[in-house]
């Protein structure tokens, strides 16, 4: 992978433009939108038709043509399609919209019919000019933003200045205008543009978390109050610890399935936040007086956006962590009911055990009773025998008194047995 990780800087070379220039930019959303639809796009294109799948694989591309180049990048969520091409003579003095779509060196349509669903579109004029005047350059971008307010700021603390309305058009297009002294360098210009570009780009897909934000409210409110319900319901006994936690159950998975499909939306959020502060940071920027800079409008509007997401984004998490710290309270009462019972059953258990030991004592005691009957019969029958035998006996005075020895003597055999099983134990 080192040869990869190190073209990695040079993936998406700087481009290069030639003023005064015309840029057309459309960045599309490239969700479920596959590598060979956007190929087979590209290849409509005037003598393109040889375009090989290959040629997209590092997902930039360049095509030059005759006095107009389009480039063609790929990112994990959006696809961008630049065109550059010389600005037409009347584009910023007086003429209309569909005059300038129509100068384009490529067919509209084929701007139309990029797949993917649009995110940001842009028509930027680029030319020669005195910088010196705020004003004038205000003026001279009069036509190009129809007389409306615009934004203006002096670039690279005085290399360019750069002005833009943010304003959608009935075309689906934005407009930005960037003046530059003669004599700035093609690679300059260049930057200039893809900076304004992506800042644009990169704050409509950070502004995608705030739909989401708002939608997720009314849910993640009722969320909390069915919590704090729970939490309620738990100090007191008229409800089961079953149904309690089928309904915390339920509320857990209503939560983790928001956060399974929108966490990642608030993350790129942050991202992307991320990048429109590091490009406005790279601009530069030096107020003209009485203008509103770029950077300045950008995070006056864009942070309470960005704020609502991150805030969200925060109850979301802490109510799931809230979850989980009442799953684990209620599993805690569950647990401790259950040991209470367990407790009941052991009591249960010794007391049956007790009587069982009783019982086994009586038993016992019947048992050495009738061994000791059978033992002493046994000596009376012996006794019986040997009398019959002539030897001058008395078996029932013998049988008699014997009859505490053989008490003793099964008692201490029972006693001998005891020790054996309770030593073995």
């Amino acid at each position: 992978m080192r040869e990869v990780l190190h073209n990695e800087v040079h993936a998406r070379p700087t481009p290069r433009i030639r003023l005064p220039a015309l840029v057309i930019y459309v960045a599309v959303l490239n969700d479920g939108v596959s590598r060979e639809q956007e190929w087979a796009h590209l290849r409509e294109l005037p003598d393109q038709g040889g375009l090989t799948l290959d040629e997209l694989q590092g997902s930039f591309l360049r095509l030059r043509f005759a006095g107009h180049a389009l480039k063609w990048e790929r990112h994990t969520e959006f696809t961008r399609y630049s065109l550059v091409q010389h600005l037409p003579e009347d584009a910023i003095t007086g003429g209309s919209e569909a005059d300038l779509l129509r100068q384009l060196v490529i067919d509209p349509d084929w701007l139309r019919r990029i797949p993917g669903r649009t995110v940001a579109a842009v028509q930027m004029a680029m030319v020669h000019g005195d910088i010196g005047d705020g004003q004038a350059i205000k003026a001279m971008g009069r036509h190009w933003f129809d007389g409306k307010p615009v934004l203006a700021s002096m670039l690279g603390r005085g290399h360019s200045c750069a002005v833009t309305d943010f304003g959608l058009r009935d075309s689906g297009f934005e407009r930005m205008f960037v003046v530059a002294p003669e004599g700035t360098s093609e690679t300059r210009v260049g930057r200039i543009s893809q900076r304004l570009l992506e800042l644009e780009t990169y704050r409509i897909m950070a502004l995608r978390g705030l739909p989401v934000a708002k939608a997720l409210g009314p849910m993640l409110t009722a969320a909390e109050a069915e919590l704090a319900d729970i939490t309620a319901r738990m100090d007191g006994t008229d409800v089961s610890d079953q149904a309690l936690l089928e309904t915390l159950i339920k509320l857990a998975a209503k939560v983790e399935r928001a956060t399974a499909e929108h966490m990642y939306r608030f993350s790129a959020t942050q991202a992307y936040h991320g990048l429109v502060l590091q490009r406005i940071n790279e601009l530069r920027e030096a107020a003209i007086p009485g203008t509103q800079t770029l950077g300045e409008f950008m995070q006056r509007r864009l942070s309470p956006a960005i704020a609502t997401v991150a805030a969200t984004a925060q109850r979301l998490g802490s109510l799931s962590q809230r979850i989980e710290r009442t799953s684990a309270l209620l599993r805690t009462r569950v647990d401790i009911v259950t040991e209470a019972q367990n407790q009941q059953l052991l009591a249960q258990l010794t007391r049956g055990q007790d009587l069982q030991l009783n019982l086994q004592t009586t038993v016992e005691g019947l048992s050495i009773a009738a061994i000791s009957y059978y033992v002493i019969s046994l000596v009376l029958y012996l006794g019986k025998a040997a009398k019959a035998a002539g030897a001058h006996i008395n078996p029932e005075l013998l049988a008699g008194a014997l009859i505490p020895v053989v008490l003793l003597c099964i008692w201490w055999g029972t006693r001998q047995i005891h020790k054996k099983i309770h030593g073995g134990h």
